[in-house]
């Protein structure tokens, strides 16, 4: 731990520095200009793909896949760095100066690092050390990139683990989600933090090994690391990894294996105190602790406990109401929902929906979503509606309605007629250029609450939180300086069409934590409503977007004003994905994959050619 009468002086000492700039008054700098000179340096370090394809590899003919031309470039201690130095200084000629400056995101797979030697599996120090002559040859900033998670897949490891169970996370059914993204194989690695664990020992040991070999590099190399990302998107896995992230039908999640189950049983006797006072909060008649279910767990469901086995994507006690909503001349002021006739609040707008943006011509923003989690607990048994109400020039449009059925044990619904809902709507096709649809809930949707949901789904979220902070436990311990650790970390809230609950991630996001916030944007969420909110409810500054990409093509200045507004709100570096320096030859090119985001002047898929020109404006300042 760094120690504290330093940073006190500094702190002291920076707070009386800026004291005497303002009682000078510093003639000729408007108080905006004082803002950005107080925010420091924002690095802009793309995501680089293809660290180690030399020049030299590249032009044999012979080497016809990129793994190949990995092996030969690091057998010849050769990569990329002439490549990359020229993709960097096209972006910000001359070298890095001013307060935006361009370096680069340097990506470092733990468990790939591995080769098998005899019956076990050691590190390659061959691999290691051409990662790290890459950031030592590149005289630019740079972030690392220290990856352990579901997306850690290229190396001969990946096919032992797999063969594991214990390394990774179940389904209800026993089953592992095996899934792949973009064509890139997917391991559900488990997030217990006990490094008796199979996957977890060679997680620990290969951060252990390169965090040395990170603080042995020559004072002037570390002296341009901006920071070090950790572990990756850690979050609880789903099946049909690359298209169910906004399913809420048959939700199937994780962990089910049974040190994940007994984990969970231990953190509510935690939680409660005793099992009686569990009884006690949750309404449940469990005898002991053994008893006690994950819900949605296989197994006997038996009629004393049938609640408690109850899962779906309701049965934490809210439902969500979700859609899109398109409105170019901003007539509406205020977006409620009613729930049988009665305002029950305001509805979250301004979220991410890319899939809108790419469907509908018109559409030119893709932050047109809406959306809000509404806690149906204390609604009587039966029959509701719920309405979506917009407020424009004080009249109410009615933008979506769908009726919902609220069921409780040992309770029969009664026969009792649909609540009459909110009168005098007008619709949603009288506003002008308008345009909405209604997506959740379903029409009919059963809504079933079992209090023991919401605590399986509390847990899920505490076990992401337990493993990145292990992960920082570790990299603190191993020597990594904790003012350059961030996070690397999804928002799955952030897209209104997404199931949150699926990923479990609320407890990493919060700014209360040991590391620096690092967040991932894509599409509208790199600059809309959601992230304001965040930023400044969490109290955040001095963060990091890892991955950082518009997706965006119809609004010329959409790019540059993400940018901008990332700087004022201070963020220490924005990493745009991605950079590819490796030969075409060897890239994928497929129309929807990846590569529709590779930067370049000549690539308009995605708005990636606006991207690069953003990014080549923004850097000159």
């Amino acid at each position: 731990m760094p120690e504290p009468t330093p940073l006190l002086h500094r702190t002291i000492l920076r707070r009386a520095f800026w004291l005497c700039l303002l009682i000078g008054g510093l003639a000729g700098h408007s108080s905006a200009q004082l803002e950005t000179d107080r925010r420091g340096t924002l690095y802009l370090v793309p995501t680089i793909e293809g660290l180690y394809a030399c020049e030299e590899g590249a032009a044999r003919t012979e080497i016809r896949t990129y793994a190949a031309l990995n092996d030969w470039c690091m057998a010849q201690q050769l990569d990329a760095s002439p490549a990359i130095t020229r993709a960097l200084d096209a972006l910000e000629p001359g070298g890095p100066t001013g307060k935006v400056q361009v370096g680069f995101l340097a990506n470092l797979q733990l468990l790939s690092l591995y080769r098998r030697q005899g019956q076990g599996w050691a590190i390659d120090d061959r691999r290691v050390d051409a990662f790290l002559r890459v950031v030592s040859r590149v005289q630019r900033p740079f972030v690392l990139y220290l990856a352990a998670d579901h997306f850690d897949t290229q190396g001969p490891l990946t096919d032992e683990l797999l063969k594991d169970p214990a390394s990774l996370m179940q389904l209800s059914d026993g089953k592992a989600p095996l899934s792949s993204y973009f064509g890139y194989r997917i391991a559900p690695y488990t997030l217990l933090t006990d490094e008796n664990i199979l996957v977890n020992r060679y997680r620990f040991e290969a951060l252990r090994h390169v965090a040395r070999k990170i603080l042995a590099l020559p004072p002037q190399v570390r002296k341009r690391m901006v920071a070090i990302t950790l572990a990756g998107e850690l979050h609880q896995m789903f099946p049909d990894f690359e298209n169910g992230m906004g399913r809420f039908a048959d939700v199937r999640v994780t962990d089910y294996s049974p040190a994940s189950v007994q984990q969970f049983r231990t953190w509510l006797l935690r939680r409660h105190g005793s099992l009686s006072r569990m009884n006690q909060a949750l309404g449940t008649r469990f005898s002991r602790l053994g008893e006690v279910p994950a819900p949605g767990q296989a197994g006997q469901n038996d009629a004393t406990h049938a609640l408690s086995w109850h899962y779906d994507a309701w049965a934490d006690g809210q439902v969500t109401v979700a859609g899109w909503l398109w409105d170019p001349q901003r007539r509406i002021q205020a977006l409620d929902l009613f729930v049988d006739g009665r305002r029950a609040g305001p509805i979250e707008r301004g979220l991410n929906r890319v899939d809108v943006y790419r469907a509908i011509d018109a559409v030119m923003d893709p932050n047109v979503g809406y959306r809000m989690r509404y806690d149906y607990r204390a609604l009587a048994n039966g029959r509701h509606r719920a309405q979506v109400v917009a407020l424009a020039g004080g009249k109410r449009y009615l933008l979506g309605e769908a009726r919902f059925n609220v069921t409780r044990q040992n309770e029969p619904s009664p026969p009792a007629p649909l609540p009459p809902g909110l009168a005098g709507l007008l619709p949603a096709e009288a506003l002008p250029e308008v345009k909405t649809w209604l997506d959740l809930p379903g029409e009919a949707q059963v809504l079933r609450h079992n209090p023991l949901a919401r605590e399986w789904n509390a847990f899920r979220a505490w076990q992401v939180k337990a493993f990145l902070s292990r992960f920082h436990e570790v990299a603190r311990q191993a020597g990594l300086p904790a003012d350059k650790l961030y996070s690397h970390q999804i928002a799955p809230a952030v897209n209104s069409s997404w199931n949150a609950t699926l990923f479990a991630v609320e407890d990493t996001l919060h700014a209360d934590q040991p590391w620096k916030t690092g967040v991932n944007l894509y599409g509208g969420a790199v600059n809309n409503a959601w992230l304001q909110r965040f930023l400044r409810q969490n109290r955040i500054h001095d963060y990091g977007v890892p991955e950082f990409n518009p997706q965006q093509w119809k609004r010329p200045g959409a790019h540059l004003e993400a940018l901008q507004a990332h700087q004022r709100a201070g963020a220490r570096f924005v990493s745009p994905y991605y950079l590819a320096v490796m030969p075409r030859r060897l890239s994928e090119t497929s129309e929807h994959g990846v590569n529709a985001m590779a930067l370049g002047p000549d690539n308009a898929r995605d708005g990636s050619d606006q991207f690069y020109e953003a990014l080549r404006t923004f850097a000159r300042r």
